[in-house]
Order: structure tokens, then sequence, then C-alpha cells
């Protein structure tokens, strides 16, 4: 039958009010896991509390994980009010990324416990849903030891398309992926992404592989049930 899950597509694109979202479907899957319907000897496959899914693109910001450098943001405070870009300081693992139009922001709302107890696997799983997605332009996604989040290869080179950060509590998961479609990579000029510091190692989006213009709405459907297959999920739409 697969894991109850809601997706959820949000229209406003203000970072903070997308963070406040997910943080409340965070706490709500938190607060029943401490019910005395979790901890009594329930089989979890018999717990009816939803997972979620959240799908969005952002207005331009960027956001700095717990083990941010600053020294990664290269644009000062004013360059940011100019350009109309945030800036949050976040509860997720990694660097600094960017977030925005063009980008298909995911947002995976899991209790880890009713899948597996292995934070490395779920990671894992998010890239293969990337690279399974890439393959079907025929493009050949990889991951790289030590870097987190799908790359493709040429040469010496490697482009990452997408970057994935996660944080737990409780073994319930939040934040997740940022997947480059249409993404003017322009805004990466004003960090250092991901505080990777290689020139080997840049960035890219899935229109600028194929050389023609990809919205995000093209590749949310087949990405669900890409998803859906990997994580073994009975999702709702609202």
């Amino acid at each position: 039958m697969g894991i109850l899950t809601q997706l959820h597509r949000i229209n406003d694109l203000q970072y903070q009010n997308v963070w406040d979202f997910q943080t409340m479907l965070h706490n709500d899957i938190k607060n029943t896991k401490r019910s005395n319907v979790f901890r009594s000897k329930v089989n979890k496959s018999q717990i009816k509390y939803l997972n979620h899914i959240v799908f969005c693109e952002h207005n331009p910001v960027f956001t700095l994980g717990k083990s941010a450098n600053e020294d990664n943001l290269l644009s000062s405070a004013s360059e940011l009010k100019d350009s109309s870009i945030e800036l949050f300081n976040i509860n997720r693992g990694g660097d600094i990324t960017f977030h925005g139009p063009g980008q298909l922001t995911g947002y995976l709302i899991f209790d880890l416990e009713l899948f597996y107890r292995d934070v490395h696997k779920y990671v894992r799983n998010l890239e293969e849903c990337i690279i399974r997605l890439l393959d079907m332009y025929d493009i050949k996604g990889e991951r790289l030891s030590g870097f987190t989040g799908v790359w493709i290869k040429e040469g010496k080179s490697f482009r990452k398309i997408c970057a994935i950060g996660v944080h737990l509590s409780r073994w319930v998961s939040m934040h997740g992926f940022g997947f480059n479609v249409g993404t003017d990579l322009n805004y990466f000029n004003q960090i250092i992404p991901c505080g990777i510091v290689d020139a080997n190692k840049s960035v890219t989006s899935l229109s600028n592989e194929l050389e023609r213009s990809i919205d995000v709405s093209e590749i949310q459907k087949p990405l669900l049930e890409i998803i859906k297959e990997v994580f073994n999920l009975k999702y709702i739409e609202l």
C-alpha cells in the first residue's frame, strides 16, 4: 500500500512563510509521535498520521546551514538588498546555497522510523530520486564522494545540478533538495556554493544541460512518481 504522504504545492514564494509551514508540519509529526498512541505497541504500518512533501519555488534567497562559513557569502548586505535577495540562517546541515525562481525546492517531512533509522541511506535515496529523473532526459547524474548532492561529470570537471541538506529531530526530517531546472545561474556568482572552492566544480541546471528552456512544472509529476517509488509512498494531493 505504501506510506500515506500528503503533497503540498506552495504558491507563496516567501522563504519565511514556507519555512514556517514545514516547521509546523514537522512539529505536528513529532507531537503525534509523543502521544500515547505512538508509544503503545501498535504496528507502525497502522499509524494514521501523514508524512508530507512540499514543492515550491522561492523568491531569491541565500540560506546558510549550521556549518556555514559566512565568508562564502560574497555580497554585502546592501548588495543583497539592492538585488532583492533575502538571507537566512537555518537549521539544516551544510553550508550556503541559493533558492529562487526556476529551481524546484522540495521539502520532505518524513518520520524516518516508518522507513529506516539511517540518515545516510535517506540522503542517498534523495540523490537517487534526482539521478532517476535526469536519466529520463538522457543525462547521467552522479554522486561525488565527500560532496552531498547530484553532479554531472565531464572529463575531470563536475557540475552540481541538485543541492541537498536535511535536518532531523526525533527521526523526523525537514528541508530536502534544491533542483536547478531553469535557474538563473548568475545568482551563484554571489556565493561560494556549498563552500566548495574548486575550479573543477561548478553549478548547472537542467535547462543549461539540455540547451533549451525547461519549466519547473514539467518535472514535478515525474519526480513525484520517482519519489513515490523510491520511498514506497502512497500520496494524496491537496
